[in-house]
């Protein structure tokens, strides 16, 4: 491993390396949505579920746990009926939200040039499959 690959010590690219299941765990649209989420400040378990559009209440209760066990997330509860659970990003959450943003603003700046490429594919996918077909149908007899 070249230090320079690896300056921490760590190397992602080995499957049994703590860094690759760091890689795996903000590989998930949810926990990178929640991070997101609530990089403006704390939020309730409702507020964000109304943000964070077509997540289960399952999955986002999952992802919340995931985010508090890994240090990214503090979770705050209220002693009052009916319970009040708030939920905010922790200074290494902050950190990462700040990356995270920065990937976002960049997805939503290229959706047009994904769109592009991927209605090119799709033509050139279909073109391809017509010309198999063309040609498997010359075969036969």
């Amino acid at each position: 491993m070249d230090s320079e690959d690896a300056p921490f010590g760590y190397d992602a690219f080995r499957r049994t390396c703590p860094s690759h299941a760091v890689l795996e765990m903000l590989a998930s649209k949810w926990v990178y949505l929640t991070v997101c989420a609530l990089r403006r400040g704390r939020l309730r378990n409702g507020e964000l579920a109304r943000k964070l559009e077509g997540i289960t209440p399952k999955m986002l209760t999952q992802t919340l746990r995931v985010l508090e066990r890994d240090g990214l997330v503090r979770r705050e509860i209220y002693p009052v009926i009916p319970p009040r659970v708030e939920y905010e990003l922790t200074e290494l959450g902050q950190n990462l939200a700040g990356l995270l943003s920065q990937i976002r603003s960049w997805a939503e700046e290229h959706v047009p040039d994904i769109k592009d490429a991927r209605a090119r594919a799709s033509v050139n996918h279909n073109d391809g499959n017509a010309a198999l077909k063309r040609e498997r149908g010359q075969g036969r007899s």
